[in-house]
């Protein structure tokens, strides 16, 4: 049968996350803020229609969130991992080979099923994840990845394909390409599409009639995969192993502007924490860190914005260490005077644990604090985030750290936070 691809992909995944536990929004507008409940980063259709954008600042719509009655949530990434990771465990029931792309796509080897009719397969697919998880879902089919985006895009657009595209059918997909404009192609963001314009490709059509050679000098390599993609040759496998990761960030707005060098310290030395935490979970240790503040653009404020690299005497994922040297680097930056906005630590040039190079002393005690640090892994991860804590990460409950005042209840990740069912 050669290759098929499946893409299925949560449509509105925040929004529909958030409308598991609370049917009753159904078909009313809804939003989801981004941390610090700043700017709109996901929105039901019910908004879309209503003309709001991706990132649209909260202060700008209020009117429009009061007249059309719309519902607000913070972020509540906790929830959402779990839901994203019930996704796959309900896929993994019917198929075996899954590429998780993101949070809320994941790409099937769907030629896995011999001769079978595949369409068929995937309404099954869509219906048992929605059945088990509540998840609304589109599949897009094809012979390449590529493709697949394409018919997923389809798929959500056109209300007669019923939730799922098949394109494996070259009849078919001459018909449908040149329906797709060409930024929607997977790859093609704003200023490729402009480079294409000139060239008169306007739509998918265009761009697999295109010189593969004409498409890599204008876009690389890339482009002229693309083309060979979009002409149902596959040239992207899955990538069924994680690739290792090459940097870790953990940034935050605060909750409120900080004028003091304490409560920074204190988030710096959160922020660190968090991202020595991450380091831990993926096996990975760090040869260098980056640390930076900033001042708000958006309002009359003086402006200030700042920042400073160091490496680490030897390769680490010690929380101590990172903490220590992050602070280090935030005391270098400081300035008095300013209404901070913003800081973030960033952990860069990532190697796997298992080959990083130990001094030549000390290399007992470090055994004893990579205990404690997993230790306190385990803990936070089973009784939840910041149970155990460095001291010099402050209080819990700081005024700087994010607003969510519209956030859901963990609904699956916290025991206090089940949803309780009352007998009637």
């Amino acid at each position: 049968m050669g290759e098929v691809f499946g893409l299925i992909d949560c449509n509105n995944f925040y929004v529909s996350c958030e409308r598991v536990f609370r049917p009753d929004l159904e078909g009313k507008p809804v939003i989801v803020l981004s941390n610090n409940d700043g700017c709109c980063v996901a929105r039901s259709q019910e908004v879309k229609n209503l003309g709001v954008r991706m990132g649209d600042p909260v202060f700008k719509i209020r009117d429009l969130i009061k007249r059309e009655n719309i519902t607000l949530f913070s972020s509540n990434y906790a929830y959402y991992g779990d839901v994203s990771h019930r996704v796959v465990q309900t896929l993994g029931t019917m198929v075996s080979t899954i590429e998780t792309y993101s949070i809320d796509e994941s790409f099937l080897n769907l030629g896995e099923f011999g001769e079978r009719d595949v369409e068929p397969l995937a309404r099954e697919l869509r219906e048992r994840v929605h059945r088990w998880v509540g998840i609304p879902t589109c599949v897009g089919i094809a012979p390449t990845k590529t493709l697949a985006k394409v018919a997923n895009y389809i798929a959500k657009k056109r209300p007669q394909y019923a939730g799922v595209c098949d394109l494996r059918s070259s009849q078919v997909r001459a018909k449908l390409l040149p329906t797709v404009p060409v930024d929607e192609v997977w790859g093609i963001g704003g200023a490729s599409a402009a480079k294409l314009a000139g060239l008169g490709v306007q739509t998918a059509a265009d761009l697999a009639a295109l010189n593969p050679d004409d498409a890599r000098a204008l876009m690389t390599v890339t482009g002229g995969r693309t083309v060979y993609e979009l002409r149902g040759i596959s040239c992207l496998p899955l990538e069924l192993i994680e690739p290792t990761r090459k940097g870790i960030a953990v940034t935050r707005s605060f909750g409120t502007p900080v004028t003091a060098w304490q409560p920074m310290r204190e988030a710096i030395a959160s922020y660190a924490t968090r991202a020595a935490e991450k380091m831990r979970r993926y096996k990975v240790a760090a040869e260098n860190i980056f640390v930076f503040m900033h001042t708000s653009t958006f309002n009359d404020d003086p402006f200030y914005s700042n920042g400073a690299s160091a490496r680490f005497s030897e390769t680490t994922n010690d929380t101590g260490e990172v903490v220590s040297l992050a602070v280090r680097l935030g005391e270098r930056l400081w300035r008095d005077g300013f209404r901070y906005s913003k800081c973030g630590v960033m952990i860069t040039e990532l190697l796997p644990e298992t080959i990083r190079q130990p001094a030549l002393w000390g290399e007992l005690d470090r055994d004893r604090r990579e205990r404690a640090w997993k230790v306190m892994d385990k803990l936070n991860a089973t009784l939840g985030r910041d149970t155990v804590r460095i001291l010099g990460a402050g209080p819990k409950e700081a005024a700087w750290k994010l607003r969510a005042e519209h956030r859901s209840p963990r609904w699956t990740t916290r025991w206090d936070e089940l949803p309780k069912v009352r007998a009637q």
